[in-house]
C-alpha cells in the first residue's frame, strides 16, 4: 500500500473520529449530570483513544497520540473503586504528562506564568495538605508538580494549548478538593469531566495548529520522517 493511499485513508477518517469524540463526550457529560451510571461507564473510557485516533488520522506527533492513551489508561483505572486503581491511574495520568512535556521540547517560556503556577500550586497544597490522607500526600504533591509544570509549558503551543494546560489543572485540582473533604461546586463530577474533557481537547488542538513545533521541528519536517504513527 502507498503512503499516499495510506494518507487517504487516514483523511478520510478525520472527520468521523471527531464527531464521534464529540458524540461520546456529550454522553458522558449528560451521563453524570443525570446521574446515569452507565452512559458514564460506557462513554468515559472511549474519549481518550477516539480523540487519539483523530490525533493519528491528522499525523499528529507520537507524543500527542501516547500522552492521550495514557489519558485512557488513567480515565479506565479511576473508574474503579479501590485505592491501588487510583494510585495507578494517578501514575498514567503523570506519564502522559511527560509525554506532553517531551512534546514542548526545549522552547522558552514567560518567566511571569512560570512564578504564577508556583505559586497556585504552593497555596493550593498548603490549603489540601491537612485534609489530605497520609498515604497520600507525597504521591499527590509529587503529581501535582508535574502536572503544574505541564500546564506551564503547554503555552508554548500556542493559547489552545495554553488554555488546555490550565484546565487539566483545574480539573485535577476538582479531584483534589473531593478527596480533601474541601466545598465542592453543585453537581461536582460534571466540573470534572467538562473541564477535562476541554483539556485534553484543546492540548490536542495546539498540537495539531500548523504554528505548532514539536522538539523544535515543525509538523511539516515530522511527517516528512515518518509515514506511519
Amino acid at each position: 500500500m502507498s503512503a499516499a493511499t495510506v494518507a487517504d485513508q487516514r483523511a478520510r477518517l478525520v472527520h468521523p473520529l471527531l464527531i464521534a469524540f464529540l458524540v461520546a463526550s456529550a454522553v458522558d457529560l449528560i451521563g453524570v449530570l443525570a446521574d446515569v451510571g452507565v452512559a458514564h461507564l460506557v462513554a468515559k473510557p472511549l474519549l481518550m483513544p477516539l480523540l487519539a485516533g483523530y490525533a493519528a488520522a491528522r499525523r499528529g506527533p507520537r507524543p500527542l497520540i501516547a500522552a492521550l492513551l495514557f489519558g485512557w489508561g488513567g480515565d479506565t483505572l479511576l473508574l474503579l473503586d479501590a485505592d491501588a486503581a487510583f494510585l495507578i491511574g494517578m501514575g498514567s495520568f503523570a506519564a502522559g504528562h511527560v509525554c506532553y512535556l517531551w512534546l514542548f521540547g526545549r522552547a522558552r517560556s514567560s518567566v511571569l506564568p512560570g512564578v504564577a503556577y508556583a505559586a497556585v500550586l504552593a497555596g493550593f497544597l498548603v490549603v489540601l495538605w491537612g485534609g489530605l490522607p497520609a498515604d497520600l500526600r507525597i504521591p499527590m504533591a509529587g503529581y501535582s508538580l508535574l502536572l503544574t509544570a505541564m500546564a506551564y509549558r503547554s503555552s508554548t503551543f500556542g493559547r489552545y494549548a495554553a488554555v488546555g494546560g490550565a484546565l487539566f489543572l483545574l480539573s485535577d485540582a476538582l479531584i483534589a478538593t473531593g478527596i480533601a473533604d474541601l466545598p465542592q461546586l453543585p453537581a461536582p463530577d460534571f466540573w470534572i469531566m467538562l473541564t477535562y474533557i476541554a483539556a485534553q481537547f484543546l492540548l490536542t488542538v495546539g498540537a495539531l495548529a500548523p504554528g505548532a513545533k514539536w522538539a523544535g521541528v515543525a509538523p511539516g519536517a515530522y511527517r516528512e520522517r515518518s509515514t506511519s504513527i
